[in-house]
């Protein structure tokens, strides 16, 4: 990549654009709405079970200006859901600000490995045990999505609850993959624990982006 545009990415006026489609919100608070999705490449969280792990190498997706993926996404949707990847691996003000312009909410999907950089509408925090979150978004955070994968993945959904806000809406979702194996113990976790909410990829059922 030129230096030139290296530095236009590192300054978030061109974002690793990997893609962007228009589609129905499968998981958490908004499931079940239209949104317009903004997927951006780049991550080094590396989840063995990522289902989009050709996200992860930014290099791969096309630098972008900002001014191109804001004209795509309002003529779509007045709501974006920026995601990844890894979304805060860039900084998300210059987008964040243009979507805003234009009288969008703008919503992120994150694990947040670096800060918070953007002007968000809506939080959903996922953190993963293998690089935790910058202390600091916790109490940002609008819902918290745990995966579960396995039996620990409750011991750390509880640690993760206790460092959110009050009002943040606690997801548990089970990893697609382990879906016939988990399903049912979540359901028994959560109904035991009723703070708790079960999320599920709404989206893989209905056979859509």
């Amino acid at each position: 990549m030129k230096q030139e545009i290296q530095d236009l990415v590192n300054q978030g006026k061109m974002l690793p654009l990997m893609e962007e489609f228009y589609t129905i919100q499968g998981e958490g608070f908004h499931k079940g709405t239209a949104a317009y999705f903004i997927r951006i490449g780049g991550c080094d969280v590396g989840c063995h079970w990522c289902d989009v792990k050709e996200s992860w190498i930014a290099d791969l997706h096309p630098p972008t200006e900002i001014e191109k993926i804001v004209a795509n996404a309002k003529t779509y949707s007045d709501t974006i859901v920026v995601t990844g990847g890894e979304p805060l691996m860039w900084d998300m003000t210059e987008l964040t600000n243009q979507l805003k312009a234009e009288g969008m909410q703008v919503h992120i999907e994150t694990s947040v490995l670096m800060s918070c950089r953007g002007t968000w509408d809506w939080i959903c925090l996922s953190p993963k045990k293998m690089k935790l979150p910058t202390e600091g978004v916790y109490k940002k955070a609008n819902e918290l999505k745990t995966i579960i994968y396995n039996k620990d993945d409750f011991r750390f959904a509880e640690e993760q609850a206790e460092r959110v806000g009050p009002d943040c809406i606690l997801y548990m979702q089970r990893e697609w993959s382990k879906r016939d194996i988990m399903i049912p113990q979540i359901v028994d976790y959560v109904m035991a624990h009723p703070k708790w909410k079960v999320s599920l990829q709404t989206h893989k059922y209905l056979n859509i982006p």
